[in-house]
């Protein structure tokens, strides 16, 4: 008799299986290799049960259910949603490499909710206005956030209720707080990352797997490897504007129909910037990116 479960873990070419029945460590079967197919972390999957197993619950993945989407880095599927965390402090909020997280998420249609830490680290109230600046940028432009301290606990129910039933993936730079966030969402976490160290006997800071922690009733979680920059690919330069939704009530009113923003004369866009209806941050992110694409589309 087969289970059906989701993949969480995959390591070593064993892939653990979670179902109604409980974890399974298993092996893909050969048709997978002779199809050059190979399931991934989050993959929902057939298993066979193994009946002589008697360590622990061991099967073969059989068959894997089509997918939602699919991440490259890491390679992890059918997620639901992306949680960014940006800290306020400590480091300082990186908005560039952030929006381009946002539209990397747009491009795969997956939902995000943005998680400003270490709000305890703004000691004044010039500071706290500055960082509540930025935050409001992304909350007018439709972004669900959250303004947090993972060295507390009192904002736990708010952030179980926003994973509560999602498969979640945790992005952002180092040093933001993630495993924090992770340990203190699924304490178990960093004592099952230690545990896998010590099998395969490599330091902890060297072992990059991608694994989903069980936190309740379909609900999961994942985090990432910490991001020092990221690459906007495969968007036309001058498609770039509409990964900016805060340009759309302007862009009609520019002069000239195919106004891209950036040097035109009587553009409505730069005119908002310069009234501060549009955040000097944003814009200056859309220069910088949309001077990369043009960059590549030279290339090709």
């Amino acid at each position: 008799m087969s289970l059906t479960g989701k993949i969480f873990k995959g390591i070593g070419g064993f892939y653990y299986v979670h179902t109604s029945e409980g974890d399974y460590e298993c092996r893909a079967k050969g048709v997978f290799r002779n199809r050059n197919e190979k399931p991934v972390v989050g993959d929902m999957a057939e298993i066979e049960p193994k009946e002589d197993s008697e360590k622990q619950r061991q099967g073969n993945v059989i068959r894997i259910l089509p997918r939602k989407n699919l991440l490259v880095r890491p390679e992890v599927s059918n997620v639901d949603q992306a949680v960014i965390v940006v800290s306020l402090k400590d480091p300082a909020p990186n908005l560039n490499m952030l929006d381009r997280f946002l539209i990397n998420m747009e491009q795969l249609e997956i939902p995000v909710i943005i998680f400003f830490n270490k709000s305890d680290l703004v000691s004044d109230s010039r500071e706290e206005a500055e960082e509540m600046r930025i935050v409001r940028i992304y909350q007018s432009i439709g972004y669900k956030t959250l303004v947090l301290n993972t060295r507390t606990n009192q904002y736990l129910p708010d952030i179980l209720k926003i994973l509560e039933g999602k498969t979640s993936v945790l992005s952002g730079p180092s040093g933001v707080g993630k495993s924090t966030l992770t340990n203190m969402i699924h304490p178990e976490a960093k004592m099952e990352t230690g545990e896998i160290s010590r099998k395969i006997k490599r330091g902890r800071n060297t072992t990059r797997h991608a694994e989903f922690f069980y936190i309740g009733d379909h609900t999961y979680i994942l985090d990432t490897p910490g991001f020092t920059s990221l690459y906007v690919r495969e968007i036309p330069s001058d498609r770039l504007m509409y990964y900016y939704p805060e340009f759309e009530s302007y862009r009609t009113k520019c002069r000239f129909h195919n106004c891209v923003h950036i040097g035109e004369k009587d553009c409505a866009v730069k005119r908002a910037v310069q009234e501060g209806e549009i955040s000097e941050e944003r814009y200056a992110s859309y220069v910088q990116l949309y001077q990369e694409l043009k960059e590549q589309e030279q290339h090709y």
